[in-house]
């Protein structure tokens, strides 16, 4: 471990010094990849900066201990020692989280795709709860929402909703919302007072660039219709909807929330690129069966992950036994607290694969 620590201080200290030098300024590509490796190898050079630093004020506090006779002084020199050990030992735990492997797609901006699924009205009301709860979170972390299409009921829920989160490390965060989303409550609608079970699907899909799926415009059928649904500003008076068929996969992609049909075909092969690229991912996924299991948050979308119960009052994300007594809080974007604990499980299970690799 410490002579990749090694190797990765002088790479940026190579990257620091070519920021420095006059020319790189002007390609602005260069610059842009030195800026992103400088900032991703800034948190590993602290924290081993700070280990090395603990490690010397160790060898100090030993040096006293040997040739101080004042009990002091003693004293002072036992407890610096102790704090330092504590500290080393909680830095060389997080520089082995900060030199896990990084998901590729951690940057990316993404496409989110909420479907109801068992409980009729419920579940598209339910549905259309989470998106609003995605919304407010990425309000938090200052990310920009775009609608791509919404199939509402007309009262409130929705049947599905794709929209894309543009921002700093979406995907890195919200991937660990894929899945089963199960709501337990009592709908206005229900005389008796009994409680529902209905659920919604969670869908997140890191955006695909250019480079990472190519599409051949032969295997594509483009159709132009006048939108659907609550329409405004012209949306259902023009042919403005654009609707993507693409022949090898089977894959429908509809886009209707633009003005112009031009922003909805650019809107609707950006869907279709991160859906081609997803097929992708998955089938890797499927061929590493055993390490998808030991990943949170990147594995079968038809799990069950979270439980929101309403006349309790708590939600339950059963991948990590974490339940918190906060609904409204977290239907209002409070989600920090979830995905926080889904990524401390998820680097959990890789430093333990980590250590049983180089046990064995």
């Amino acid at each position: 471990m410490f002579d990749k620590l090694e190797d990765i201080l002088k790479r940026y200290e190579e990257v620091q010094a070519e920021l420095m030098q006059p020319d790189v300024a002007n390609d602005q590509k260069r610059f842009r990849d030195l800026m992103k490796e400088q900032s991703d190898l800034q948190p590993i050079v602290e924290a081993y900066t700070e280990y090395k630093n603990y490690n010397q004020t160790v060898e100090d506090s030993l040096l006293m201990l040997d040739e101080e006779n004042d009990e002091e002084m003693r004293e002072m020199a036992k407890e610096e020692l102790n704090e330092a050990r504590a500290r080393i030992e909680e830095l060389e735990q997080h520089m082995k989280i900060l030199l896990l492997p990084k998901d590729p797609n951690d940057d990316k901006n993404i496409i989110v795709e909420i479907r109801a699924g068992a409980g009729g009205e419920e579940a598209a009301l339910f549905a259309a709860e989470l998106f609003r709860m995605y919304s407010h979170y990425a309000e938090s972390q200052r990310w920009k929402i775009e609608l791509v299409n919404v199939d509402d009921t007309g009262i409130g829920g929705m049947k599905e909703v794709e929209f894309m989160v543009k921002g700093k490390g979406a995907y890195s965060l919200m991937k660990y919302e894929s899945g089963v989303h199960r709501v337990q409550r009592v709908p206005e609608t229900e005389s008796g007072g009994r409680i529902h079970t209905s659920t919604a699907t969670v869908a997140v899909i890191p955006e695909a660039e250019d480079v990472d799926v190519v599409i051949d415009e032969k295997d594509i059928r483009i159709d132009v219709m006048r939108a659907s649904g609550n329409g405004g500003q012209c949306v259902n008076t023009t042919d403005s909807a654009v609707r993507l068929t693409h022949y090898p996969t089977g894959i429908v992609i509809y886009s209707q929330t633009e003005k112009s049909q031009i922003q909805n075909r650019e809107k609707a092969f950006t869907l279709l690129r991160a859906k081609l690229y997803d097929l992708e991912m998955q089938k890797a996924h499927d061929a590493e069966a055993e390490a998808r299991r030991s990943q949170i948050g990147t594995g079968d979308r038809s799990e069950k992950i979270r439980t929101y119960n309403f006349p309790q009052g708590r939600v339950t994300d059963h991948r990590i036994g974490l339940t918190l007594y906060k609904l409204e809080k977290i239907m209002n974007g409070d989600i920090q607290e979830i995905i926080d604990g889904c990524i401390a499980a998820d680097q959990a299970a890789k430093l333990a694969k980590v250590n049983e690799e180089q046990a064995g």
